[in-house]
């Protein structure tokens, strides 16, 4: 019998704070979809709903970030880049 093997858990941290939030982020997007803290702020506060006290889930918040990164005009998403957070 050919022995099977199981995949590894995905684990992530529900507990994220933005900072760490935005390194595991940037780790993973392509140059065009890098995020900044100015723009992970914004998306905060349009998105509100999706925030339950100040955690910054990869799981629960990367797909929803890049569908409302991608949907910014590039002159948005280049203005937050400049900005400092």
């Amino acid at each position: 019998m050919i022995p099977r093997f199981k995949k590894p858990e995905k684990f992530t941290d529900p507990h994220l704070n933005k900072r760490q939030f935005l390194e595991e982020h940037n780790k993973l997007a392509p140059a065009n979809l890098k995020a900044t803290l100015p723009l992970l702020s914004r998306f905060k506060i349009e998105k509100t709903s999706l925030f339950k006290e100040d955690n910054w889930s990869i799981d629960k918040l990367r797909r929803p970030f890049i569908l409302w990164i991608t949907s910014l005009a590039i002159g948005e998403r280049v203005a937050g880049q400049n900005k400092k957070a």
